[in-house]
């Protein structure tokens, strides 16, 4: 075991997007990341971005299986004996279909990754804090704006977003006994690959496409380290950040 007297965090889907730079920004804050994803290279391009001196570890990670991520979390353990924070990142866009037409298969993509992924994930920190001296830690889960409204065709990524919130709101109350803190962050319009179609041009509730304002996607990363830079006794349990002039507030 490797003592780095660092607090240490786990990003899951750390290659790409907000999972990239809030790693980067979690790096820049003082902590050593293990940065899990399904693709080594792409895990890679982002330690190289953080610099030689980045304390770091990746472990490439399916979060959709439960084997996969029980050996993640046996290899942080061993690294490091304890895990401070975990953010429940990766995650899958929704097919562009509406209800009827989605066949099970997809759904059950989506619900994979969305929500089972976060799921297993936070079960096994949840065994990992509870044996950890001192014991405790913070969870924190990327929602969304569609855990609160759903945009059209996008069934399975909203039905996964309210699950989220959902669990966030469980383990939040089951982690209570082991000074464990669990928290959600709803992004809206962040500038990363994903969101890329919302500047192009978007399906709105009433039918029309517009084109929607995008945000900096490092202000969702500040938004993650202010988060888990509270004392355990403290929590955010859902923040919204989102471009100011989306069509969200009012969206019908």
């Amino acid at each position: 075991m490797v003592d780095t007297g660092q607090k240490i965090a786990l990003v899951t889907g750390a290659g790409s997007g907000i999972g990239r730079v809030t790693t980067l920004a979690l790096i820049e804050a003082g902590y050593t990341v293990v940065l899990a994803g399904r693709r080594w290279n792409a895990l890679q391009e982002t330690v190289d971005l953080a610099g030689a001196d980045a304390q770091t570890l990746i472990v490439p990670t399916d979060v959709t299986d439960a084997i996969s991520v029980a050996e993640l979390f046996k290899k942080i353990e061993s690294a490091f004996g304890r895990l401070d924070l975990l953010f429940n990142n990766a995650g899958i866009a929704p097919p562009d279909a509406s209800l009827e037409e989605l066949s099970p298969e997809q759904w059950q993509a989506v619900v994979d990754a969305n929500l089972t992924g976060p799921f297993l994930c936070t079960r096994e920190a949840f065994l990992l804090m509870k044996r950890q001296v001192p014991q405790g830690g913070r969870v924190i889960n990327n929602g969304s704006l569609a855990a609160m409204t759903p945009r059209p065709r996008s069934a399975p990524y909203a039905a996964t977003k309210h699950g989220v919130s959902g669990l966030t709101k469980a383990t939040a109350l089951d982690g209570r006994p082991f000074n464990i803190a669990c928290g959600q962050i709803d992004i809206g319009n962040a500038g990363t690959s994903m969101a890329a179609g919302s500047h192009q041009g978007i399906l709105q509730p009433n039918g029309e496409t517009l084109s929607e304002p995008l945000m900096d996607v490092t202000h969702v990363a500040a938004a993650v380290v202010q988060m888990a830079a509270l004392p355990l006794d403290a929590n955010v349990l859902f923040m919204t950040v989102m471009a100011t002039k989306m069509p969200f507030v009012g969206r019908g």
